[in-house]
């Protein structure tokens, strides 16, 4: 998702951090490490493997990616035929979906700043789903990690904490219902939709003003140690 240029400031100037950059400092990391150990154990570079043609879930990442957006998808024809064609078959999958739900996007890639908890964040999409408000994100993944609730969470209280009036009525409204996941397996392409009501992400607000107090301590000890 985008995130503005020149980083994420309060109204006095001051720059403060991301969402994914709270969320990255303390998120569980064993499973990259392992497979970039893999890598250099066949003998490859992990930033080459990590930077080959696309899989089948980047191809439908991009495809959805643009049509909410509402910008043309650049695929290269010079991908995978595999890659592209599930891609393109679970790309049609959230096609039905958001069909079958009335997805309805009022805005997309918002940057909101916490004045309250000093942090900033982008939301991928926000719009009704059957009628209700909704946050709306999206991920390749081939599963689903407990930090992507927390991100979600952060999104939330960025919009009805801080989102200001004018986001407010452009909604129609200060209060998120739900909150829609739309995964895409990385390597076959498979398309699922989780959701969550918003009780159910109350314990992954927590955790996130954990995670924001705990950055902040941090950056004071860096600073005692030089």
């Amino acid at each position: 998702m985008a995130r503005p240029k020149q980083g994420y400031k309060l109204l006095d100037g001051t720059r403060v951090p991301g969402v994914t950059t709270i969320i990255g400092r303390y998120k569980e990391s064993g499973g990259l490490i392992h497979w970039a150990w893999e890598q250099g154990r066949d003998g490859k570079d992990y930033r080459e493997s990590r930077d080959a043609a696309a899989t089948a879930g980047h191809v439908a990442h991009e495809m959805i990616e643009a049509q909410i957006l509402g910008r043309e998808t650049m695929l290269d024809p010079s991908w995978d035929r595999d890659a592209l064609d599930l891609g393109a078959a679970a790309y049609a999958a959230f096609v039905t979906w958001a069909q079958q739900s009335h997805l309805k996007i009022a805005c997309t890639e918002t940057a909101i700043v916490s004045e309250l908890h000093r942090y900033g964040g982008t939301l991928d999409a926000m719009g009704w789903v059957n009628g209700k408000l909704n946050l709306v994100d999206w991920k390749t993944s081939n599963r689903i990690y407990p930090d992507y609730l927390i991100q979600l969470a952060a999104y939330q209280h960025l919009f009805e904490d801080d989102g200001g009036d004018e986001l407010h009525e452009l909604v129609g409204g200060k209060r998120i219902e739900g909150f829609h996941l739309l995964r895409v397996g990385k390597d076959l392409g498979d398309f699922h939709h989780h959701y969550w009501p918003r009780a159910a992400l109350a314990p992954a607000w927590e955790a996130f003003l954990h995670m924001r107090a705990l950055y902040e301590i941090d950056a004071q000890l860096k600073k005692a140690v030089g």
